[in-house]
């Protein structure tokens, strides 16, 4: 669920030079200055907006999946999705004389909706808990990730956002969506399942503090929506479908180290929506066997940290370099079927003096399901008696899944990136019974 114009989207709103200490350079690390665009400067209508405030990324993203072998179903497929995306922030400082204040603007378009996890890789008969092209969407549509009004006090420490929005806008931005499996893109808060990566928008308002150039505090009160991601809420400005808050609270630092930047964040997310329960039935027995039903909680909470640290610099040169990073999430097992997953990852800007600006990564993820959802599996095997796998009504019981991706991208032009890769799946979707597969990737970003 994103892609290097997501990166600017976020260089844009989230990075501001209140947010970094002295001489921060977060090139290494995945953010890197947006490219010489494929359109240029537009015969000089690009700087005509940027003279009057308006800034914009626009680009394509294409991401192709093969299974090369293994996963539940070995009939070859070649899975293609693609999206377009416009960022846009209308400064409004110059008319107003509001300090920062602006217009940010997200809109996506999603082609083809051709999932080659659950057509392939990992066993459709449980939930999914990674995917081989992370900007599947599910639905070929076009949407409004976010439209909002944002501006500073406090001598521009404090920033307030309002309107319909993003988590993406201010949580959890640490670490770039550069690989294609969806567990090494970015950090784990979307894991929490209460509120939606990129595309999807809602009501809320978050503030922004910087206690120092280093350390910013984050908070906010949101809407959770479980509708958000359906069809008709598209282009809705309506909360129709709400079901309660969410209250994120995060802790984000970008500190030097040895010379060196990085970025470390801790974050709390609370939500009063109901969540049903995974395994317990309102009588307190099994749910699959209550006539009333499945319980459901009033509350629940969700925890998610990450690092994203250079730890070399190539010669004299402080856009190349090796950084590692680490992210990882703790929801509540009872309503949340991923209980734990941990991602680590090594990243190279520019390893050949010949391509300075070319990428090699490698990243592994483990992910632990639910026990409270595999009890609920095992049981509603016992209630239909079901012990072969194979039977299409039996009900596979998930633990752990380990997966793994190494990619090379390199940019023959400026506005042209190609970005080969493959992935390794144990255990996918959890499920042992599964066999182990392999995914050839190709993803493709173009910057207009």
């Amino acid at each position: 669920m994103a892609y290097k114009n997501k990166l600017y989207a976020f260089a844009l709103l989230t990075i501001s030079p209140l947010s970094m200490a002295q001489d921060w350079n977060g090139t290494v690390l995945g953010f890197e200055a947006p490219p010489a665009p494929l359109l240029g400067e537009m015969l000089g209508v690009r700087q005509i907006l940027n003279d009057n405030g308006f800034t914009y990324n626009l680009g394509y993203l294409n991401e192709i999946g093969w299974n090369g072998g293994g996963g539940y179903n070995h009939d070859p497929h070649v899975a293609y999705i693609d999206q377009f995306a416009l960022t846009f922030n209308q400064d409004l400082e110059r008319w107003t004389g509001i300090p920062d204040a602006r217009i940010e603007g997200n809109i996506v378009n999603r082609n083809h909706n051709d999932d080659l996890t659950t057509k392939r890789v990992q066993d459709p008969r449980v939930n999914f808990n990674d995917l081989t092209q992370e900007s599947w969407g599910g639905q070929s549509i076009t949407r409004l990730g976010w439209l909002t009004f944002a501006r500073s006090f406090d001598d521009r420490r404090l920033t307030w956002r309002i309107g319909m929005m993003n988590k993406v806008q201010t949580f959890d931005q640490i670490i770039p969506c550069d690989f294609q499996l969806l567990s090494q893109c970015g950090g784990k808060s979307a894991n929490s399942l209460t509120w939606n990566n990129w595309n999807v928008h809602t009501w809320g308002t978050t503030l922004e503090y910087k206690v120092t150039p280093v350390v910013t505090l984050k908070g906010g009160v949101m809407e959770q929506n479980p509708n958000a991601s359906s069809r008709s809420h598209a282009w809705s400005w309506s909360t129709k479908g709400s079901k309660g808050v969410l209250l994120p609270v995060e802790i984000e630092a970008r500190p030097l180290i040895n010379g060196l930047p990085g970025a470390y964040n801790l974050g709390v997310v609370f939500t009063n929506a109901p969540q049903t329960d995974l395994y317990r039935g309102k009588s307190g027995g099994a749910g699959a066997s209550d006539p009333a039903g499945y319980d459901t909680h009033n509350r629940t909470w969700f925890m998610y940290a990450g690092l994203n640290q250079q730890i070399t610099q190539h010669q004299d040169d402080p856009n190349r370099g090796l950084s590692t990073s680490f992210s990882m999430s703790l929801a509540d097992q009872s309503t949340n079927y991923m209980h734990q997953v941990y991602a680590a990852s090594l990243r190279y800007r520019g390893l050949f003096d010949a391509r300075p600006e070319d990428w090699i990564g490698f990243g592994l993820t483990w992910i632990d399901m639910s026990s409270q959802y595999a009890r609920n599996q095992r049981y509603q095997n016992s209630l239909s008696g079901v012990a072969d796998y194979n039977n299409p009504a039996y009900h596979p019981v998930p633990g752990h899944s380990l997966n793994g991706e190494f990619y090379y991208r390199f940019r023959p032009v400026s506005w042209l990136e190609l970005q080969p890769g493959i992935q390794y799946w144990h255990h996918p979707g959890g499920v042992s019974r599964t066999q182990d597969a392999w995914v050839t990737e190709l993803k493709t970003v173009v910057s207009f």
